[in-house]
């Protein structure tokens, strides 16, 4: 029996880490499974989902733990396997200038509507023909069927003139019959 994991790495960005995280979690004979990495400002930040068999579940949380001591910090956490309710994909894209607080805006609207942030990149980067930040979101979000995708919408583009959103339903159509 495996038991799947989550782990959070944080560490000044430096080569070989990725291949000293792959090593403990293969020396346990884990499997890695899911991950999102990236390097930020010097630092190296990560999620990664694996199945470790479980009897290695405590050794290699040892493991892991004594990574603290060459400067990388990692976070485990048994995952649940809970059943998750049915959810719609949206895919959600934003454009506008950037300001203190728009990431809190954006988040505190999709929470009104129930939206569950899923996945969440952002950037900023100059504006064409000016000296002006312009702040970029390419979000994608859990949907119960019955989210009002048009007030979302509304509601998203009122935050301010100048935010351009582009909401993309990606859940698959049921095919009839089906239901």
């Amino acid at each position: 029996m495996t038991i799947p994991l989550i782990l959070t790495v944080i560490s000044a960005d430096k080569p070989g880490l990725v291949e000293s995280l792959a090593q403990a979690i293969n020396r346990h004979g884990g499997n890695w499974l899911d991950s999102r990495m990236a390097r930020m400002a010097g630092q190296f930040a990560g999620i990664l989902r694996v199945d470790v068999p479980a009897g290695a579940v405590e050794a290699l949380r040892v493991e892991l733990e004594n990574m603290s001591s060459a400067g990388i910090n990692i976070q485990l956490a048994i995952s649940g396997q809970a059943e998750e309710p049915a959810l719609g994909t949206l895919m959600l894209s934003l454009v506008g200038n950037d300001r203190p607080g728009i990431v809190h805006e954006v988040s505190a609207t999709l929470a009104r509507h129930g939206a569950n942030v899923e996945q969440l990149d952002t950037c900023r980067e100059p504006a064409p023909m000016s000296a002006d930040l312009l702040f970029r979101a390419t979000i994608r979000l859990g949907v119960v069927p019955q989210t009002d995708i048009d007030a979302l919408r509304a509601d998203l583009e009122n935050l301010a003139d100048d935010l351009m959103v582009e909401l993309e339903d990606q859940t698959e159509p049921t095919p009839q019959g089906l239901l």
